[in-house]
């Protein structure tokens, strides 16, 4: 692909990086944010918007509201300048400052929210404004990524073939979990398509995606405060929860070997890591989807103040960023 007319035209599917230099285990980590968008979230945020036009939703005297932790808004940010309509992006104090600056660059206005609802913590609290914002202006249109069908059939449909494609022998495969798009979209995928891969599901400690208490989280992308309702469970063969901490720790350590990626990815990095530590996977063929690149979390990941504030100064000492593939 040389020439493009549109941002969404150029999205590298076909990237994979070989981890067993970096972590010790035979794990290809396929990298989704090499894009105009830098995430996963194109994948989704463009098919939403096609079907929203498709169904007359849409209109180009609409303006498309949101609610997104970062990656799924600097995606509809760009389609939506490339296509002409407005945008508004309805994120949390958790937002990265570049990941904010970058939507409003690209024409978006941001609504950041700073308390949370009494039941769904500052998630809840966002999908509320935008009802609000829904209820008081009949232009506003919300693409729901948490219901909205299109979310996971744009990975059913383009994510899973081409891992497919690339692994016909695929053992394992995992997922980060944050509206759980990638995670339903792939895991149908390979059911229907009886594929024998198991499907691994990546999420933070303080989600409640699968049950677990809430607590907070400052790292943005995977994990809710609320279930996401297109999560069926019946798909999922295992899921491994990952403190912060270790996301941290991965990220910084894949960053020693020259490859700086986000805190999506850093989380599933460590809980693929950590799943192999605990199997005889020497004969595993196994695949982690990485959803985002590094550059938007220079402020806070990769940030020594804002590590060393939040989990203590102990956590950036050269010791502490080998990944420790026998932690439980």
């Amino acid at each position: 692909m040389g020439v493009i007319t549109a941002p969404m035209d150029f999205n590298e599917e076909e990237l994979y990086v070989d981890l067993r230099p970096m972590t010790g285990h035979r794990v290809f980590l396929k990298c989704e944010g090499v894009n105009f968008a830098g995430s996963i979230k194109l994948k989704a945020a463009s098919a939403m918007v096609e079907a929203a036009i498709h169904s007359g939703a849409l209109t180009p005297e609409s303006t498309l509201v949101e609610s997104s932790s970062g990656n799924l808004g600097v995606a509809l940010s760009m389609i939506a300048a490339s296509k002409g309509y407005r945008f508004v992006c309805v994120t949390d104090t958790r937002c990265n400052l570049s990941t904010r600056r970058l939507m409003e660059a690209l024409g978006s206005q941001v609504h950041i929210i700073t308390e949370p609802s009494a039941t769904g913590g500052l998630l809840g609290a966002r999908i509320d404004h935008v009802s609000a914002l829904c209820a008081a202006d009949d232009r506003y249109v919300w693409l729901n990524q948490y219901t909205n069908p299109a979310n996971w059939k744009a990975h059913y449909h383009t994510t899973a073939p081409a891992i497919a494609r690339r692994f016909p022998h695929l053992d394992v495969l995992f997922v980060g979990a944050g509206t759980t798009g990638t995670l339903m979209g792939c895991a149908r995928y390979f059911r229907d398509s009886h594929h024998r891969a198991r499907i691994i599901a990546v999420d933070t400690v303080g989600s409640v995606t699968f049950g677990g208490p809430p607590a907070p989280r400052m790292i943005p992308g995977l994990g809710t405060s609320v279930r996401p309702p297109i999560l069926d469970e019946s798909y999922v063969d295992e899921v491994i929860q990952v403190e912060e901490a270790d996301t941290i720790r991965t990220c910084h350590h894949l960053a020693r070997h020259g490859f700086l990626f986000g805190g999506s990815t850093g989380t599933v990095v460590s809980g693929a890591t950590n799943w192999l530590s605990r199997h005889d996977a020497q004969h595993l063929t196994t695949v982690a989807i990485a959803p985002d690149l590094g550059e938007r979390y220079l402020d806070t990941i990769y940030q020594t103040n804002w590590v060393q504030d939040l989990y203590g100064g102990h956590l950036l000492r050269s010791e502490e960023l080998t990944i420790d593939a026998r932690k439980p």
